[in-house]
């Protein structure tokens, strides 16, 4: 367990570095981030999965100056649980985050003995998933607007050298104002160049892009393929290639055309068409990366710069009654009591080994660089 933990704490690196080390971010005059330790940013290997979150920080940061701790939130529900851990609705004086637009943000990051918290925004309007599996299709200008603002965010993370890999409508939240949220960096492959590849095995069955079923090397434009997917699933109803034998799925992703129904604009088959090229040497995307979406035909009724500014009106504005509201999260994940989920003795968080588990993640904590209350 112990050489399991060492080997994932090489994999908390340097996304949120990545992020906050944008010269367009850092010389924006409402930010002052704390220094980056740039000895930390080394390049990690393939085999570095399934990581919480990919970040580094300076070793003395400012959580943990603070000592942000569990006994600082009120935990009312359990919303999320994956392979790693759990997902709550905590409660918080939450500051102004500086981020992406179409990306999950990041406010916290602290540690006890046995368990690392990251605090993130809270996204209420359910998954692209539930909307889809309810709705089964969506019309075009609705699968073009969640289009656009995911290659938005897809473009930005390529932009900063990290590719995405794990692109699915679980994966795409929707804000409680319609707007798209992209969360789960947990297969984000870092520092890949503009040209650089990678070979890591990982992804999801059905979204998987041809090179990475073959074991080839493969680079950003497997962000695109997965793009396809997700479009080609909100326009047909399915995912490109889909069947429930997994190994005919495979061979279908490998070897079975693609098949575009007449329901679809022009524009809209020929981007599937771009974006779900087998061969990523002739994928969408290869030359200029995100450019070459925009100016396709398929987005020419999006004004890019409204949308980065989300001035465009949502297609869709998901029924919540407030930020209390969770009835678009599964009742398998609320109903679980929210104590099982915290460090305790005899239901007392405990805090006085906070600074002593810092130990074993240094520079994990963070915070905004403003006061908290």
């Amino acid at each position: 367990v112990l050489a399991f933990i060492k080997e994932r704490k090489m994999g908390l690196n340097d996304l949120i570095s990545k992020l906050v080390s944008n010269p367009h971010i850092c010389h924006h005059s409402e930010v002052d981030f704390l220094k980056i330790d740039e000895n930390q940013n080394e390049e990690l290997d393939d085999d570095e999965l399934l990581n919480p979150m990919c970040l580094t920080f300076p070793r003395s940061s400012l959580a943990e100056e603070l000592a942000i701790k569990p006994s600082d939130f009120d935990y009312l529900k359990i919303i999320g649980k994956g392979s790693f851990g759990k997902v709550l609705k905590l409660q918080y004086v939450l500051m102004k985050n500086i981020k992406h637009p179409f990306l999950v943000g990041l406010h916290f990051s602290f540690q006890t003995t046995d368990k690392l918290y990251f605090v993130l925004d809270y996204v209420n309007g359910g998954e692209l998933f539930y909307h889809l599996q309810r709705e089964r299709v969506f019309l075009e200008p609705r699968a073009r607007f969640y289009a656009a603002e995911i290659a938005s965010a897809l473009g930005y993370l390529h932009s900063l050298h990290i590719v995405y890999r794990d692109l699915k409508p679980e994966n795409i939240l929707l804000a409680s104002t319609g707007h798209i949220v992209l969360t789960d960096f947990g297969l984000c492959k870092e520092g890949l160049a503009p040209t650089g590849t990678t070979t890591t095995f990982c992804g999801t069955p059905e979204y998987l892009a041809p090179e990475v079923l073959q074991k080839q090397a493969y680079d950003r434009t497997v962000d695109w393929w997965c793009l396809g997917s997700v479009l080609y699933e909100m326009l047909y109803g399915l995912p490109p290639f889909y069947s429930r034998n997994t190994a005919e799925m495979y061979n279908n992703i490998l070897n079975k055309p693609l098949i575009l129904k007449p329901n679809v604009s022009n524009s809209g088959r020929e981007l599937l068409e771009g974006l779900l090229q087998k061969d990523r040497t002739k994928r969408l995307g290869v030359k200029d990366d995100f450019m070459e979406l925009k100016c396709h035909a398929f987005f020419s009724p999006i004004n890019w710069d409204d949308l980065m500014a989300r001035k465009i009106t949502p297609p869709y504005i998901p029924s919540v009654s407030g930020p209390t509201d969770l009835r678009h999260f599964d009742p398998e994940f609320t109903h679980l009591p929210v104590t099982s989920s915290l460090c305790n003795t005899d239901g007392l968080l405990v805090t006085s080994s906070i600074k002593e588990a810092a130990g074993a993640f240094p520079g994990f904590s963070y915070g905004p660089t403003d006061g908290f209350m």
